[in-house]
């Protein structure tokens, strides 16, 4: 409520209803002077800033430690002392996923680190040859010329760089430049082809163009676009993670779908939280060198295991046999519908990159 002086007149400024009291019964804005000093809209921002941050702190501790209990107050129309699940879902993950981009990045220097094979052997492996070993084993590679390690390097990062971008294993594309070139032969033998074939073939041909003798480069841009995507990716699988939930409950009546898709967004809120403490740890376990701390991300993830259960147990309020199978559908299905969902984000990242 703002500490500005009540107008005189009863005519609501916002809608023109007459106004009994301090608020409109119509629309319900405050029926206060409109002229306000920069001392006051300091003193409401500061306001709403704690009452924020008052509504946050009170909803996060049973959101934490009681779960499934936010979703069942909701439901019951105990709303107002907590804070709306949708700003709050919007809030921790806008959090969450500045923390992680902040954290985790991907260059090329960590995919040329990847899991990379010549004939049959690992960089580890090659590493631990002896003179002999890798001295016959360059003469394999190099036509029967042995390679000096400085030598074997710059054959190792050509060969890493130069890999030939096969996104779509069914379009021999390589010998083709442009769409102009690749729209000519498809003419010229006659060939049909439909138009999602013709859009892939399109991209393969531009995606080999742009990032020839540069396959790190390619894969390094569409681990990134990935990484972006997935708070678009979470966001889009909330309303399908409640349907799987109606799905799973239909017999229950009492819940609408709108429950469903409350519990959703308390669940996904608690998973972002518990990751912000799992990247924390991450960090900590980095700076001190203290593999230990290793066994309690592990831990994190049981509890976040558990904490699913025992949240569908407190809100859907069924007895524990049924409930763990539930989970365990519930589980399954979910993993199905990321994998769909990731699919699809990976399809557009291409087309993006």
């Amino acid at each position: 409520m703002s500490h500005l002086p009540l107008r005189k007149e009863n005519n609501c400024l916002n809608c023109g209803a007459t106004v009994v009291g301090k608020y409109c019964s119509e629309c319900g804005q405050e029926n206060i002077e409109p002229k306000e000093s920069a001392g006051h809209l300091i003193s409401h921002f500061f306001n709403d800033v704690t009452h924020f941050d008052g509504k946050f702190f009170s909803t996060l501790k049973p959101l934490l430690f009681r779960p499934g209990f936010l979703s069942k107050e909701y439901m019951n129309g105990r709303r107002a002392r907590y804070l709306n699940p949708i700003r709050m879902y919007l809030f921790t993950s806008f959090i969450f996923f500045l923390v992680f981009f902040s954290v985790f990045h991907i260059n090329d220097t960590q995919i040329k680190k990847a899991n990379f094979t010549l004939q049959g052997k690992s960089v580890e492996q090659i590493d631990s040859l002896s003179a002999a070993q890798f001295s016959d084993f360059t003469k394999e590679l190099n036509h029967g010329v042995p390679m000096s390690h400085d030598q074997f390097k710059h054959y190792l990062d050509s060969a890493r760089d130069g890999a030939t971008i096969h996104f779509f294993n069914n379009l021999e594309t390589e010998k083709y430049h442009s769409k102009e070139q690749y729209d000519s032969a498809l003419e010229k033998d006659h060939r049909k082809q439909g138009w999602f074939n013709r859009q892939l073939a399109y991209k393969q041909i531009g995606l080999t163009e742009k990032y020839r003798n540069n396959g790190g480069k390619f894969i390094t841009d569409f681990i990134e676009s990935i990484m972006h995507h997935f708070p678009q990716m979470l966001f889009v699988s909330l309303p399908f993670v409640a349907l799987l939930l109606k799905l799973l409950y239909i017999r229950q009546k009492k819940f609408y779908y709108v429950s469903h898709a409350i519990f959703t967004i308390h669940l996904y809120i608690f998973v972002f939280i518990a990751m912000l403490f799992e990247i924390g740890i991450q960090q900590l376990e980095k700076l001190s060198g203290l593999s230990w701390l290793s066994i309690i991300n592990n831990l994190f993830i049981l509890v976040i295991l558990f904490y699913g259960y025992k949240a569908m147990r407190n809100f859907y309020e069924q007895r524990r046999f049924k409930t763990i199978l539930k989970y365990l559908l519930f589980l399954i299905s979910f993993l199905i519908l990321i994998l769909f969902l990731f699919t699809i984000f990976a399809f557009v990242s291409i087309f993006q990159i």
